[in-house]
């Protein structure tokens, strides 16, 4: 006889995994199924590994310029990509571990092996998952199975939650294939530092790993077939991003696509169409496919119970509920922006409409922030400038650059800007954007502020510690109504 939960949530990334533990803590008898690692791609392969990297990266680059700070270093500092992998791959098992921890804690049941929906629930009857044995087997030790985990067989659950993911996306006939074109799998991992590297797609992923290799001392080169790298983000924003990461000696490309790839015993020569439609061969050692993810939904029951999908991913409401009753989806599998916080977000805001806590608010996407850690640090949340204007909003713009902030000249980090926008006539923040050193850790301010629905007024009033480079946030708000004080 099946057994039956109150919860089955589908991948423990950040949103199954959270989503699990708030329904232990709020007393539904809950399973997560997994079939690879505790954690997701965040943890393992995305999020946690990457920052590992990039702090060896930083440390590197901080190493080679000491004099810019009056020190001495007999000889220099180089990377051994062994111990700099091990490190990231030892912060990952690290969390991993934290997981099944968590999951004991919070009385979750973990179930191993790949689920699919074979029904949705009905009325009194609940939904039901059918577990088989993983295809996608450990291969790490230092993320082996957890222990105490319930294996193969058919369980059963009013509330059936998919947090399954996302994959890197593939274009025709440039398909990764784990040598020669590499996914952020291999990237994570090289067991050698290539002397070339061509990325292709300058999103989170892209950047981020062209700016760790380019650190390494790798001849990057980007190619975004978008007018800017990050497209994402405030162009002005992105601009000052490109500038300093050339003068690091990234090569960008910009309205340019690679139309095609020649493959050698140990290299690849892109065919790069600019845009000016002329094409032209760039060789690397390596390249990286950076184009994007798509959701997982295939193999998981979902187009025989009639769940809606767009553009491969599940379509939801504000709390994550699907158009089958008793099926719900967070996280990058429900749609962009695809941020293991937002995951994380959904997933609360998804157990608490199920458990029928009142007054929960569905998930406002206008408000999730987004980083990118390369460097230097993009950070934003909200409306950028032309977005703002082409929504016909009537808005005021604030801006400070980093080269008037104290601390950031302190820091040797003085090339950055603060930039905000505000609806003229209430006062509203509508968006934030910020590029320089820690502004993954600053744009907080500005999220809490847009919750709060916080005015103009009520952050010129805020007392900023100086000297802090947060003190730049202040100052552009003060900017956008003419009472900039140190610039």
């Amino acid at each position: 006889m099946a057994e039956n939960y109150d919860v089955i949530i589908i991948g423990s990334g950040p949103g199954g995994y959270v989503a699990a533990v708030r329904a232990g803590q709020l007393g539904l008898k809950t399973a997560i199924v997994e079939r690879e690692h505790l954690g997701g791609i965040c943890l393992n392969w995305g999020c946690i590994p990457t920052k590992a990297l990039l702090r060896s990266a930083e440390i590197l680059d901080h190493s080679n310029h000491l004099k810019d700070y009056g020190l001495v270093l007999e000889g220099k500092v180089s990377a051994d990509v062994k111990a700099v992998v091990a490190r990231s791959r030892g912060v990952s098992a690290r969390l991993n571990t934290g997981v099944g921890f968590l999951m004991k804690k919070n009385k979750v049941d973990v179930i191993w092996g790949e689920a699919k929906i074979t029904k949705a629930s009905t009325g009194a009857q609940p939904g039901e998952i059918v577990v088989s044995k993983s295809t996608k087997p450990v291969v790490e030790p230092q993320h082996p199975v957890p222990k105490n985990v319930k294996g193969e067989g058919t369980y059963t659950a009013k509330h059936i939650i998919v947090a399954t993911g996302a994959r890197p996306r593939a274009l025709p006939g440039i398909e990764p294939d784990g040598k020669l074109i590499w996914t952020y799998f291999e990237a994570l991992k090289p067991d050698f530092l290539p002397k070339s590297l061509l990325v292709m797609g300058s999103g989170a992923i892209g950047i981020e790993f062209a700016s760790f290799y380019r650190s390494m001392g790798v001849d990057v080169t980007v190619v975004e077939v978008m007018p800017t790298i990050m497209p994402v983000e405030d162009a002005e924003i992105s601009g000052i991003a490109r500038k300093q990461l050339e003068k690091r000696g990234l090569k960008i490309f910009t309205k340019a696509k690679v139309i095609k790839v020649d493959k050698a015993a140990n290299s690849v020569t892109a065919h790069v169409e600019t845009e000016d439609g002329k094409v032209q061969q760039i060789v690397a050692d390596r390249m990286i496919s950076a184009v994007g993810v798509q959701g997982n939904i295939e193999n998981l029951g979902l187009e025989a119970l009639g769940v809606k999908t767009d553009r491969g991913c599940v379509v939801i409401d504000g709390y994550g509920k699907t158009n089958v009753p008793g099926i719900y989806a967070i996280g990058d599998v429900a749609g962009p922006p695809m941020l293991a916080h937002k995951a994380e977000h959904e997933g609360v805001v998804c157990i608490e409409k199920i458990a029928g806590l009142p007054n929960v608010h569905p998930t406002d996407k206008s408000k999730v922030p987004g980083c990118t850690y390369c460097h230097p640090q993009v950070a934003s949340v909200g409306l950028t400038e032309a977005k703002a204007k082409e929504l016909g909003r009537d808005i005021r713009v604030g801006r400070f650059s980093f080269v008037a902030n104290g601390k950031a000249i302190a820091l040797g980090e003085d090339q950055g800007l603060c930039k905000v926008i505000f609806d003229k006539k209430t006062g509203e923040l509508l968006g934030a954007h910020m590029v320089g050193a820690e502004v993954t850790e600053l744009i907080q301010g500005f999220v809490v502020a847009m919750n709060l629905e916080t005015t103009e007024e009520e952050l010129m009033h805020t007392i900023f510690p100086h000297p802090t480079v947060s003190e730049t946030m202040k100052e552009a708000v003060l900017d956008a109504y003419g009472r900039v004080l140190n610039a």
